[in-house]
């Protein structure tokens, strides 16, 4: 595999601090420009981070002395340098799309981890495990954009990474009709930690603003079918959800009821969840899991603290599956929301859009 030059815009941030981190020492990628608001532009890295470096290591070396480009002022310079570009601004949602389009227009490609575009009609919103035909949908947006080579691709919302793959294997096999979902979120998926949220020690938040919509409405997409040059959402299943902020680091958790068409065994799921891989695994990219769903037998598993960081935090664990009184089961599920769920899941799927000759 040849090596591509990259770039990340929204560098100082906790999910560019995870992609600088992830991009260290990849095979495939070699970080070559960061890039941030007009505040750290001119700055080293390591001044424009300052005291606000939130990962469990320390910032690499080679970046440290990099200096910050301003990711608005500066696009055209930034398109020039890199083959494609990781998103992870900052901004109001307006601005985003538009710096997004504007890097797209420039012909460079943009692997987003932000919301903005999740709901464009010709921008996928991909898991390389659940829905890696949708990026088909490029073609369609490049007609539209006016592009040979630029583009935009999202992943989803990170509460999604922990049940979206659970019930992935169960949807059409047994006619998943309906689910209900409760999260328990960690800090760092609001770009906190303790020492910047002291509130959240001992606490638990019960609302995340906007989380619940994107928790029902974001597998719908992932769910969906390309058709006309635009991703038609399914129609099912009916999925409700309560999303809360508890005082965990890193880890989101799910708590999950389902009900289907043709009821399976317990034993027929765990042996599906056991089976299931995805187009990651088939192409063994970089940071696919080899095995993408782990089920725990012991009850008193999947944990944050124990469980979240399984094969390099990318892939998804889940427990405790049982008969419920209202539903047909239920279980719970962990994912860790800045791996698997935020930066890890765009380098995934910008990996996939590599191996698929998209970039």
């Amino acid at each position: 595999m040849k090596k591509y030059n990259v770039g990340v815009i929204g560098a100082t941030g906790m999910v560019g601090q995870r992609f600088i981190t992830l991009l260290a020492d990849h095979p495939w990628f070699e970080l070559k420009v960061l890039a941030a608001s007009s505040r750290s532009a001119g700055k080293t890295y390591a001044e424009a981070v300052g005291s606000k470096w939130a990962m469990d290591t320390e910032i690499p070396d080679f970046v440290r002395g990099m200096t910050v480009l301003d990711a608005e002022a500066d696009a055209e310079k930034i398109a020039g340098a890199v083959d494609f570009v990781f998103s992870a601004v900052n901004m109001k949602k307006d601005e985003i799309r538009a710096l997004e389009e504007k890097y797209a227009k420039l012909e460079c490609p943009v692997v987003s981890n932000n919301s903005a575009h999740r709901w464009t009609p010709d921008v996928p919103m991909v898991v390389p495990e659940i829905n890696p035909q949708h990026i088909e949908v490029i073609h369609a947006q490049r007609r539209r954009l006016g592009t040979k080579r630029g583009f935009i691709a999202v992943k989803s919302n990170c509460s999604l990474q922990s049940y979206v793959p659970a019930l992935h294997p169960l949807k059409d096999a047994f006619g998943l009709t309906k689910a209900l979902v409760c999260t328990y979120q960690a800090i760092s998926g609001a770009g906190k930690t303790f020492e910047t949220w002291p509130e959240m020690i001992d606490n638990v938040i019960p609302y995340i603003g906007g989380e619940e919509e994107k928790s029902e409405q974001e597998p719908l997409k992932l769910w969906g079918t390309v058709e006309d040059g635009v991703i038609k959402n399914a129609d099912g299943p009916s999925i409700t959800a309560q999303c809360l902020r508890v005082p965990v680091a890193n880890g989101h958790m799910a708590a999950v009821f389902m009900s289907f068409d043709r009821k399976p065994t317990i034993e027929e799921i765990k042996a599906r969840w056991a089976a299931y891989s995805g187009r990651a695994q088939e192409l063994e990219l970089p940071s696919a899991p080899k095995q993408f769903l782990h089920y725990f037998e012991e009850p008193d598993r999947p944990q944050t603290r124990l469980d979240r960081n399984l094969e390099n935090g990318m892939a998804v664990s889940i427990g405790r599956l049982r008969p419920d009184t209202q539903y047909d089961y239920k279980f719970v599920c962990l994912s860790h929301n800045t791996l698997r769920g935020a930066a890890g899941g765009a380098v995934l799927l910008a990996e996939l859009l590599c191996a698929e000759n998209y970039i």
